[in-house]
């Protein structure tokens, strides 16, 4: 999992806790799990991060930031939109989502991530919604793109869309086959005629 920005040994941390949280599950993974899959005594590891529930709002954190800057880089790209809002949808999935789904925990995960990071999940869905909303506006201003509402709007029923194909996909095969025809529908709508 790409962290760019963060203290290596936070991203060991990170990193080694996703292992452990995919491996065991939340539940199961314990403090000392993640230590040592960090190489470093549990003590130090409470000099980072409180408890496993902040640990996992820092993976959820990173999540979004890694998300947020794989759609900005697709959107950049030249290309017809529905090519464009594929490697979007793409860039905001990144490995964390083919990780959880593959994961014999995944179902927890994405239990455990709404209880435990529900405020970190709505302010990184709103920056989303707000990046596809801003580069619809320009899109529209430009003549590139045509809007059936305000580009708010459009921007809050993608970024829904997206979220619902991930909880309703059986695996990674299916998300990866609901993102193509999400964005194929909304690319195919939003072209001008």
């Amino acid at each position: 999992m790409n962290m760019a920005g963060i203290d290596p040994k936070q991203q060991a941390i990170l990193e080694a806790a996703w292992m452990a949280f995919s491996t065991y599950g939340f539940r199961k993974t314990s403090m000392d799990d993640i230590a040592k899959g960090a190489g470093m005594s549990r003590p130090a590891l409470y000099l980072h991060f409180k408890n496993k529930e902040a640990i996992f709002r820092a993976l959820v954190a990173a999540y979004y930031g890694a998300a947020a800057a794989g759609v900005r880089a697709a959107l950049a790209e030249p290309g017809p939109l529905p090519e464009r809002l594929l490697a979007a949808f793409q860039g905001q999935a990144g490995e964390g989502v083919q990780m959880m789904m593959s994961s014999p925990h995944g179902m927890e995960l994405f239990e455990i991530t709404k209880s435990v990071a529900g405020e970190v999940i709505a302010e990184g869905e709103a920056a989303l919604s707000g990046i596809y909303a801003d580069w619809l506006q320009k899109e529209a201003q430009a003549g590139r793109a045509v809007l059936s509402g305000d580009a708010a709007e459009v921007a809050r029923t993608i970024s829904a869309s997206l979220k619902g194909i991930k909880q309703t996909a059986g695996d990674y095969a299916e998300y990866q086959a609901g993102v193509r025809q999400l964005a194929a529908l909304a690319g195919a709508g939003l072209t001008p005629r």
